[in-house]
C-alpha cells in the first residue's frame, strides 16, 4: 500500500482503467456481433438472478414498492435488452445507399462502428434503469464502457457495481462508485463518447469537460414539462394519467408533468377527479402509505418544502422531514412568476393554473418563451388544437391524452431539446447514438 491520498488513488484508478479499456477495445473483440450478443445475454441473466436484490436496493434508497420498482426500472431494462437482441444483427449490418448518378461504377455504404470508450453517468431518481438502459446501447454498438452510478442511492450504486463486475471484466465494462470527485476524475480522462443523465446545471459541467477532448455527448436533462387539459378532454382519464405521471416515484421523474394548465370551464371537475384518483391510488392518508416513495435526501426535501408556501394549498401540503415524505400536493393561486414556476420541481407538488379560450394563445406563448421542456402533455379530442400545439411548442417528446408512456416505446427516440438535453436513445436510437456512421464509396476499377 502507498500513502497516496484517496483523491490520488481515485485519479490513478480512473486513468489505469481507461488505459486497460483502450487496449481491450483495440483488440477488436467487442466488434464481433456474437461477442456483443453474448454480453447482452449475460447482462440479462445477471439482472434476472439479482432481481430481488435490485428490488430491495430500490426500496432501501427510495422506498419504491416492488410493483413500482419492477415496472419503472427492471421491466423497462429487460424490454430494452430483448428488443436489442432481436434487432442487433440488422442494425449492425452495413447499409447500402444510392450512389449519385454522376459517379459511375460505384457503390455507397454506411457502416456503423463503435466509438470506442464510453462513459455513462447515471442519476439517482431511476438509478437502475438509467444506468443500464444506455449501457445496453453502448454494448450493442460494440463499445467498452465505464458506468458511474449515483452516490445519492448508495444501495443501488453498490448493486450496480457488483452486477457489472459479476458479468464483465473491467477492461470491457466497468463500474466506478464514488462521490462527485469520482465523476470529476473520470471526466478528465479522454473518452470517445459521454452519456449523461441528470440536471441541467451538471449537464453544463459535463459538456465543458467533454469539450476539452472534443468528445461527443448525449445529455438527458429535464425542465418544466407542461400539461394542458382543454375543455373537451376526457377528465376521468386525464386525472388518472396526470396522477400516475406526476406522483410516480414521488414526482422525482424527469418527464413528470411539472405544472398543470386547465381550461376554466372544467377546472373544478378535473380537480375533483384528481383528488379521487389520488385517494384511490395511494389511500386517504398518503403519508401513512408504506409504499409511497420518499424524497431522496434532506437537501431536496428542504428545497421542495419551500415550494409548499407558494400560493394556496388545494390538496395535501403536509411534509414529514424525519421520513423525507411529502404527500401529493396541488397548489392554486400560482402565476408564471411564482417561485415554484422558476425551476423544475422534481417532487410531488403540482401547481395549477387556469386559462380561457381567449387566453390559450398567450399560454402557449408563455411556454415557448421559457426553456424548451423535456416533455409536453396535452389532453383534448380536438385534432386541430393538437396540431396547433404540436406545431407551436418545441419539446423533447410527449403524449396526447396520456403522460409518460412515450418513453416506454422502443420505436420512439427519447431525449430533450435545448435546455432539456441533446441527443436521444431507446430502441434502435440507442444503437445509433453509440455508433459512428462511417460513409464509404467504393468505385470499381
Amino acid at each position: 500500500m502507498t500513502n497516496a491520498s484517496p483523491k490520488a488513488n481515485r485519479a490513478q484508478t480512473a486513468h489505469e482503467l481507461v488505459l486497460r479499456q483502450r487496449t481491450f477495445f483495440r483488440s477488436g473483440q467487442t466488434r464481433d456481433i456474437a461477442y456483443r450478443t453474448e454480453a447482452l445475454k449475460r447482462l440479462r441473466r445477471g439482472i434476472e438472478e439479482h432481481r430481488q436484490q435490485i428490488l430491495d436496493a430500490l426500496r432501501a434508497d427510495l422506498n419504491k414498492s416492488e410493483a413500482e420498482a419492477f415496472s419503472s426500472e427492471i421491466r423497462l431494462v429487460l424490454g430494452e435488452l430483448d428488443y436489442t437482441l432481436e434487432h442487433l444483427e440488422d442494425w449492425a449490418a452495413p447499409r447500402v445507399v444510392p450512389t449519385s448518378s454522376q459517379i459511375e461504377n460505384a457503390t455507397s455504404t454506411i457502416r456503423p462502428e463503435a466509438y470506442g470508450l464510453t462513459l455513462i453517468i447515471a442519476p439517482w431518481n431511476y438509478p437502475f434503469q438509467l444506468a443500464f438502459s444506455p449501457l445496453i446501447g453502448a454494448i450493442a454498438a460494440g463499445n467498452c464502457a465505464v458506468v458511474k452510478p449515483s452516490e445519492l442511492t448508495p444501495n443501488v450504486s453498490k448493486l450496480t457495481a457488483d452486477l457489472i463486475r459479476g458479468c464483465f471484466q473491467d477492461e470491457y465494462i466497468a463500474a466506478m462508485e464514488g462521490e462527485v470527485e469520482t465523476s470529476t476524475e473520470l471526466l478528465r480522462e479522454k473518452f470517445d463518447y459521454i452519456f449523461f443523465t441528470g440536471s441541467t446545471p451538471v449537464g453544463k459541467v459535463v459538456m465543458r469537460a467533454a469539450a476539452e477532448h472534443l468528445t461527443p455527448t448525449t445529455l438527458e436533462l429535464g425542465g418544466k414539462s407542461p400539461a394542458i387539459v382543454h375543455k373537451d378532454a376526457n377528465l376521468r382519464r386525464a386525472a388518472q394519467s396526470l396522477v400516475r405521471g406526476k406522483f410516480l416515484n414521488a414526482g422525482q421523474t424527469c418527464v413528470a408533468p411539472d405544472y398543470l394548465l386547465v381550461h376554466e370551464d372544467v377546472r373544478e371537475e378535473l380537480l375533483r377527479e384528481i383528488k379521487l384518483e389520488i385517494a384511490d391510488k395511494y389511500g386517504e392518508d398518503v403519508l401513512e402509505n408504506p409504499d409511497f416513495p420518499r424524497i431522496v435526501n434532506e437537501k431536496n426535501f428542504d428545497r421542495l418544502n419551500r415550494f409548499l408556501n407558494d400560493g394556496q394549498t388545494l390538496l395535501g401540503g403536509r411534509a414529514l422531514r424525519e421520513r423525507l415524505a411529502i404527500e401529493p400536493t396541488l397548489l392554486e393561486n400560482i402565476d408564471w412568476e411564482s417561485p415554484v414556476m422558476q425551476e423544475e420541481i422534481f417532487g410531488p407538488i403540482l401547481p395549477v393554473m387556469t386559462y380561457t379560450d381567449s387566453e390559450l394563445n398567450s399560454v402557449l406563448e408563455q411556454i415557448v418563451d421559457r426553456p424548451k421542456p423535456l416533455a409536453f402533455y396535452l389532453f383534448t379530442r380536438d385534432e386541430q388544437l393538437q396540431n396547433t400545439v404540436l406545431d407551436t411548442v418545441s419539446f423533447g417528446g410527449g403524449c396526447i391524452n396520456e403522460t409518460l408512456l412515450h418513453m416506454s416505446s422502443h420505436e420512439l427516440p427519447f431525449g430533450g431539446v435545448g435546455a432539456s438535453g441533446m441527443g436521444s436513445y431507446h430502441g434502435r436510437q440507442s444503437f445509433e447514438t453509440f455508433s459512428h456512421h462511417k460513409s464509404v464509396l467504393n468505385r470499381r476499377v
